[in-house]
């Protein structure tokens, strides 16, 4: 499994610093969303959940990824 500065978090959404992630982090967890590689539902979640702050909090490392994301104009951090 790859380096990912949030692992040990389960359950609810993770509070993300954009600081603790290197765009390799990043670009592991994009493509362990885009190839659906998980034992299970949970885990691809708190990816997504990751990526999906990291985008919201203004980070650059998520841009190239934010196809992954289905980001709404309404959507609220």
């Amino acid at each position: 499994m790859v380096n990912n500065p949030s692992k040990d978090v389960v359950g609810e959404a993770p509070e993300v610093d954009p600081s603790k992630f290197s765009a390799s982090d990043v670009a592991a967890i994009a493509d362990r969303l885009e190839r659906d590689d998980y034992a299970n539902a949970f885990e691809s979640l708190s990816d997504w959940h990751i990526l999906r702050a990291l985008a919201f909090k203004g980070s650059e490392l998520a841009e190239p990824y934010r196809h992954l994301l289905d980001v709404e104009s309404f959507d609220e951090c």
